[in-house]
């Protein structure tokens, strides 16, 4: 097949840490435009990754090569991005969190909808083998039934001005950081939540917004998973599922380099002592988990291979769990899912 031609809209660190270099680096994808609100910032990022068309938002839009845009800017801006996109006849690849409201997500869904193109959320972690070793160990009984899922995402504090702290930008760590466990949850479990209760914390600042948070969300059958995540903490990116006969730990699980070697763990017992409790280690071997997500979009799209999930329907639900964390916060009460 002919690769997909990618316009880049958003010229922010992820984009250059990981996912340009994924573009230019499978066989699908084909870095075409770079566009971005700032002349200079652009010309830069054209500069540095050898790319001859750079320019505004509406050049990339405008461009009849383009097959697909990938949206990296701030959270607040990606649904109307995402729908001028989508209505010129643009496949869409979104950044994480796809937007900072269940109504933005529905409206995103709607336009892609309408334009027959395709809308996925940036959540590349879910494509690191890491997560099909843990499923495959719970589909295994190794742990016996699954009884809670504990994550955890937070790092030291970012630079004072930096965009997450801009809460008209959609900035906030419950959509940069939180939103990672929760998804894995979702996965780990494959099945919505019944409900959530969450405590977000602020800063002090004219427009403050959430820097740390927790929350339980109770699944079916007496599950529930407990989620941490902030800013200006330890670095921790894992997860562990935590069942009747024993526990799977990750020890990175989100954030994961192109080079690096995961691990995961599991624990159980041989004998109903302490005594007898064992441990088994897993070493998976480095994936680029942008390259894979990205590989992911394009052969759904054209057909070559089909995703193991609806790109559209998944970050509708995943909007709806986080616009619950909001509304429990904010409300101090438990939210079920059934309402919104």
């Amino acid at each position: 097949m002919e690769p997909l031609k990618f316009g880049v809209i958003g010229c922010s660190r992820i984009a250059k840490r990981s996912v340009i270099p994924a573009i230019l680096k499978s066989e699908f994808t084909e870095l075409e435009i770079i566009g971005s609100a700032s002349d200079g910032k652009v010309k830069e990022f054209a500069k540095e990754f050898k790319c001859k068309k750079f320019g505004s938002y509406e050049d990339v839009f405008s461009d009849d090569s383009i097959d697909a845009v990938y949206i990296s800017t701030p959270i607040g801006t990606h649904a109307e991005l995402s729908n001028r996109a989508t209505a010129a006849g643009k496949h869409v690849y979104v950044e994480k969190s796809a937007t900072y409201s269940l109504t933005n997500a529905r409206e995103m869904v709607e336009s892609a909808k309408q334009n027959n193109v395709r809308l996925m959320e940036g959540f590349m972690f879910r494509f690191h083998p890491q997560h099909q070793k843990v499923k495959e160990l719970i589909s295994e009984n190794k742990i016996g039934q699954l009884v809670a899922f504990n994550g955890s995402f937070g790092f030291p504090a970012f630079p004072e001005g930096d965009i997450r702290y801009n809460d008209l930008k959609g900035g906030g760590f419950l959509n940069d950081s939180g939103c990672y466990p929760i998804c894995a949850s979702r996965m780990i479990f494959d099945e919505e939540p019944i409900s959530v209760g969450c405590t977000l914390r602020y800063n002090q600042a004219d427009n403050p917004v959430d820097v740390k948070g927790t929350s339980v969300l109770i699944y079916e059958n007496n599950k529930n998973a407990s989620i941490s995540f902030g800013n200006g903490n330890y670095y921790q990116a894992k997860y562990e599922v935590w069942g009747t006969d024993g526990v799977i730990s990750t020890d990175r699980a989100y954030s994961v380099p192109p080079d690096f070697t995961t691990k995961i763990n599991l624990q159980y017992n041989t004998e109903n002592n302490w005594e007898g409790r064992k441990n088994d280690t897993f070493k998976i071997q480095p994936k680029d988990h942008f390259l894979e997500i990205l590989d992911t979009f394009c052969m759904e799209i054209t057909g070559t291979k089909n995703s193991s999930y609806n790109f559209e329907d998944e970050l509708l639900k995943q909007a709806k769990v986080m616009e619950a964390h909001r509304h429990s916060s904010n409300t101090e009460k438990q939210v079920f899912l059934s309402e919104l």
